[in-house]
């Protein structure tokens, strides 16, 4: 079950054509994982933010369940600092599926004032953990279905599928519980719950040769586009009302694609012509820096700024 992809199963095939062998056993492990969820626990959640990896899992929902079936809701947090056409994306795809969608914000929390920024400029990305335990409590989740990935950075590489979390929402990665075979360990205490990374197994690659495969919707800024962007600490960064230009900066207008995307504060697009997902898939085999490592100005301020973040309670 717990599949990868061999490298032999990603020789061309047929002329340019990649094996897509792998794909069934990494849906079949993803759709396995997805009811287990609904078996075990009383209150689980989907968190969906119309981003490719939870469009992917909310596939493999589809899949497990039917369309129109899902058994759990979709959660997204919002920062207020999201891009518009993958939140409109989010509220269509939800529309679709008839799926109730629950979308709670950090600005409520600012307005609380649970959260306090230390000046206006200061992005609200990690401040989602404290709108997201907040969630959590109002509806006494007991189990979160995310769509991170193992390959996507090494404190995400430490998390297992089912990844228990304590009473105060926090992840201690030196007291995780074993994960033998197919055997989840899935007991909880009062007030404690699970997030769970169906897609662990996957890599960016995987997903992109799954969007293909499957046609699977995305929002349109995956996709090469022309966009008025800066260079800025080895990143491109796009000008926004949120992220203008610094004295000195030069503007230019470039072909881009966003490989992740996130808050606006901190998401970087990176320089393509890539416009369908076969083209994404040939410049992913290609690629030789991760995609947060090359679009998250987040995960730059130090080695352990995703570990830090985790263990205080963010996705």
């Amino acid at each position: 079950m717990n599949a990868r992809t061999e490298p032999r199963l990603l020789q061309p095939a047929h002329g340019r054509q990649l094996s897509h062998a792998h794909l069934d056993a990494l849906e079949e492990e993803t759709i396995f994982i997805l009811r287990e969820v609904a078996a075990a626990f009383e209150r689980p959640a989907l968190l969906f933010s119309g981003g490719k990896d939870s469009l992917v899992l909310l596939k493999c929902a589809e899949k497990a369940f039917g369309a129109g079936r899902i058994p759990y809701p979709l959660l997204m947090i919002d920062t207020g600092h999201n891009f518009p056409e993958v939140t409109d994306f989010r509220d269509q795809r939800a529309a679709e599926l008839q799926a109730r969608l629950i979308v709670r914000g950090v600005e409520a929390s600012m307005a609380r004032g649970t959260v306090r920024l230390s000046h206006a400029g200061e992005s609200r990305n990690a401040h989602q953990s404290v709108t997201l335990l907040e969630a959590i409590e109002e509806f006494r989740f007991d189990a979160l279905i995310g769509g991170a990935r193992r390959d996507e950075e090494k404190a995400r590489a430490k998390e297992r599928i089912f990844s228990h979390r304590d009473g105060f929402g926090q992840w201690q990665p030196k007291a995780q519980r074993p994960e033998l075979w197919t055997l989840f360990n899935t007991r909880l205490a009062s007030g404690e719950h699970f997030r769970v990374f169906p897609i662990s197994n996957w890599t960016e690659l995987d997903i992109w040769q799954y969007i293909e495969r499957e046609q699977i919707a995305l929002p349109s800024i995956y996709y090469a586009h022309r966009r008025e962007v800066i260079e800025r600490r080895g990143l491109l960064v796009p000008v926004t009302p949120l992220t203008p230009p610094k004295d000195g900066e030069q503007v230019s207008t470039r072909s881009v694609r966003f490989r992740t995307v996130g808050d606006i504060t901190c998401t970087c697009p990176v320089e393509s012509d890539a416009a369908t997902p076969a083209q994404i898939v040939i410049e992913t085999l290609a690629a030789e820096v991760s995609e947060r490592g090359a679009t998250r100005m987040d995960d730059k301020t130090s080695d352990a700024s995703m570990e830090s973040r985790k263990r205080d309670g963010y996705f």
